[in-house]
């Protein structure tokens, strides 16, 4: 267990890590005190002593892994290892014998024999090479001619100890030879990987910070149903925001009590109090017209999540309307209506979610929903009334009563479909979407806040 680890500290050092006589020391005390055969433990109780900050970590997790794991698999390769010494042994010398001129050859010749020490110095010295540099302006090409020069000896060797196994002068059997071609391959397999690794020591554990606008963004088009809880706070706080931001855009609408075109007859009329002079200017106070919204919400499985969001805005936004009548259903309509006028908002949902009487067990059903608003609502829809439908349209193959939605829409101003579901599978399987959408003077997709949020923006402003 010494020389294993002093051979694993030579590495570290040769790959830049700085580890003093007095922690090898103290790592060893503590390998007694755990069971070196558990490698949580035993890479814990390294780490612990020869990783001193959160680069090194990154570092030293590279040169554990290459050590215990790229060039000692398992027990049974070590075993293996131990069995093919002599033979390895013999090749090596063979292969450094043969005339050369590049000191890089023979690094890596002795990596393959298992001696990475050489080998880790010279991709070290690489890595840190730009780094010592004094020049103004600093190029790359000395370190790209450095690696490329590795891969030609790495090549070389590959095609020398190929040609060597193959010599049948070699005194190693067949057996062994087989062998030694499968653990060669495997440790040029592993210096190329150590060539190819370009080293960005810090990169892994930096945090990126993203705007408010950004996070918000990104948020905006992941699905309704993926968010966290804590993703679904961010995306309320961001609604409220937009509440407010349009209740105070409708509110400017209304103010125009000092502004505008002149009122000449309620000036006259209010000029007589003064013997016929204007003191008060009166203006021409046209308040717009404020529309009726009636929705209807499929709260089945996953449609849930956008009916939600939905009912959120909806709530928020019931003073930019003259009324807002609220129905939820799967099989069959549920008036949900004073729920929202008497009660907050994550209230009102809760409500909706636990006591109302919504049966959530059953198959969802769009022609029993249509007839019941067909017998006993269809006085809400006027000419003011704009109609809301969130849901898929699946109707697990039921009659669906698309007849009914055509007749709401002759009684209404607008009817418009918000389907939470990819357009790419409208129709397909129970979805009777497409029977549903030639009743409707709109028909989009809105399976995220920032569809919604431009749904709501439109039907607003």
């Amino acid at each position: 267990m010494v020389k294993l680890i002093q051979q694993f500290v030579s590495c570290c050092r040769a790959a830049g890590l700085r580890i003093s006589t007095a922690e090898i020391l103290d790592c060893l005390n503590q390998l007694q005190l755990i069971e070196v055969t558990n490698e949580l433990q035993f890479r814990a109780t390294l780490r612990a002593n020869f990783a001193k900050s959160m680069r090194e970590i990154n570092h030293f997790d590279r040169l554990y892994h290459l050590f215990f794991h790229e060039m000692r698999v398992d027990a049974a390769d070590v075993m293996q290892s131990e069995a093919l010494a002599e033979q390895i042994r013999q090749v090596t010398n063979i292969i450094k014998k043969k005339p050369h001129d590049n000191p890089m050859f023979d690094a890596v010749v002795d990596f393959i024999a298992g001696n990475p020490l050489e080998f880790l110095k010279e991709m070290r010295r690489i890595q840190t090479a730009s780094d010592s540099e004094v020049q103004p302006t600093r190029f790359n090409f000395g370190p790209l001619a450095d690696r490329f020069n590795i891969l030609i000896q790495i090549t070389s060797t590959t095609a020398a100890i190929a040609q060597l196994l193959q010599d049948p002068s070699l005194d190693v059997s067949s057996t062994a030879r087989n062998d030694l071609a499968v653990r060669f391959t495997q440790r040029f397999n592993t210096a190329r990987s150590i060539l190819l690794y370009e080293p960005r020591p810090g990169d892994k554990n930096t945090k990126k910070i993203k705007t408010y606008e950004q996070r918000l963004k990104e948020l905006g088009e992941r699905p309704f149903s993926s968010f966290t809880r804590q993703e679904l706070e961010e995306m309320r706080e961001a609604i409220d925001k937009l509440v407010r931001k349009l209740k105070n855009n409708v509110s400017r609408r209304f103010a125009v009590k000092h502004r505008g075109n002149l009122d000449v007859k309620k000036t006259i009329r209010c000029a007589a109090r003064y013997g016929g002079v204007p003191v008060e200017i009166k203006y021409r106070n046209k308040p717009l017209r404020r529309s009726r919204i009636v929705t209807l919400c499929d709260v089945s499985g996953s449609v849930w999540a956008a009916a939600r969001f939905m009912l959120n805005l909806l709530y928020s936004l019931q003073e930019c309307f003259d009324k807002v009548n609220s129905f939820v259903f799967i099989d069959d309509l549920t008036d949900v209506t004073a729920v929202f006028e008497h009660n907050e908002i994550n209230e009102a949902i809760r409500f909706v979610l636990e006591e109302a009487d919504v049966h959530y067990n059953a198959a969802t059903d769009y022609g029993v929903t249509l007839r019941h608003f067909q017998r006993d609502y269809m006085d809400l829809l006027t000419k003011k009334t704009t109609l809301i439908i969130v849901g898929d349209g699946r109707s697990n193959y039921m009659h669906p009563e698309d007849a009914i939605l055509g007749q709401m829409r002759e009684r209404c101003r607008r009817v418009i479909w918000l389907n939470p579901e990819p357009e790419q599978i409208w129709g397909t399987g129970d979805s009777e979407i497409k029977a549903y959408m030639h009743h409707c003077h709109e028909v989009r997709q809105c399976s995220n806040v920032n569809q919604l949020i431009a749904f709501i923006e439109e039907l607003v402003l």
